[in-house]
């Protein structure tokens, strides 16, 4: 019997601060799991370092490494969607960062839960090691999501887990631009298995991922697999237009019963005016959100254009 193919997906983005200690400890792992067949996909995704050139040079030392160089910077959820694309060989693919806050020890796990049969392996973060703004955004947003998304997706779980062929394959006939890679994974279903881990900080460098862009992932994720904000917009247009009837009707029933009605002053008409102005404005925020992603889709533009390819037949 052939051993299992078992394949890592691993974007990166100016990491040649943080490769050698990936390297050497992806190499650990391998020589320590010799029944299966591993290979690495390193995706650069349009680095302005050596990235692109340190992965190369390691690609020639250790055939089990690959490379895919986008021509520039498409973000990481089009570089993962690029190496999710090459993996139709491999049984079983494992999906990570490049900065070494999920351990790569905890792959020969995921590796043995696929094994027992779980066709789609979470990694789910007990703790995690991130502090100041950027944790406070995180615990926010995964106890907001949690509550406006319209089908159940696992909290405190990211981009770190495993895929089977069959999922992978699912996968990659998802066509949409703006891509949530936990939603879209929950979104798939198929049988599920769960490793919990500590994540820790990163090796070394700085976050590829700028708050704004983890913003913007945020929003992804929400307009993507919400239609919560649409129906709010909704309710607060009929809340607004139930109290302005009832507010008119008030006035109406004064003047019948002739009592005196007194002059509405510029503080309530400025008032009035900027909060159903706010509204207004909010509630074309949203529909902008919605329809611009709309435009993206029916463009139908490659999520991403590759320049290089190293270690493939």
């Amino acid at each position: 019997m052939s051993s299992p193919k078992v394949a890592l997906v691993i974007p990166a983005f100016n990491e040649t601060a943080v490769l050698p200690e990936l390297f050497r400890r992806l190499t650990a792992i391998f020589d320590t799991q010799p029944g299966i067949a591993w290979s690495v996909i390193l995706i650069d995704d349009g680095s302005r370092d050596q990235t692109a050139a340190m992965i190369q040079t390691h690609c020639a030392q250790d055939q089990r490494f690959r490379l895919l160089a986008l021509s520039r910077n498409f973000g990481f959820q089009s570089a993962l969607m690029a190496g999710l694309d090459h993996c139709s060989e491999f049984d079983a693919v494992v999906t990570m960062d490049a900065d070494l806050q999920d351990p790569p020890e905890i792959i020969p796990e995921l590796v043995a839960k696929w094994q027992s049969g779980g066709s789609v392996v979470l990694a789910v973060r007990r703790t995690r090691a991130e502090s100041g703004l950027r944790r406070l955004g995180f615990d926010l947003f995964h106890r907001v999501f949690s509550r406006l998304v319209d089908l159940p997706i696992e909290r405190n779980t990211g981009t770190f887990g495993l895929l089977d062929k069959a999922a992978v394959s699912a996968f990659q006939q998802l066509p949409e631009s703006h891509r949530f890679f936990p939603g879209l994974r929950s979104w798939l279903g198929f049988e599920r298995a769960e490793v919990f881990y500590d994540r820790k900080e990163r090796a070394a460098g700085e976050p590829g991922q700028s708050f704004t862009r983890l913003v913007r992932y945020a929003f992804d994720g929400i307009f993507s697999f919400s239609r919560l904000p649409l129906r709010l917009l909704t309710i607060c247009g009929v809340f607004v237009a139930t109290m302005g009837f009832a507010v008119g009707v008030f006035f109406i029933v004064r003047r019948l019963m002739g009592n005196e009605i007194a002059q509405v002053g510029f503080t309530t008409l400025v008032t009035l005016v900027l909060f159903i102005g706010g509204v207004q404005l909010i509630g074309i925020g949203v529909l902008g959100e919605y329809l611009g992603r709309v435009y993206d889709e029916v463009k139908r533009r490659p999520n991403y254009i590759i320049k290089q390819r190293i270690g493939f037949e």
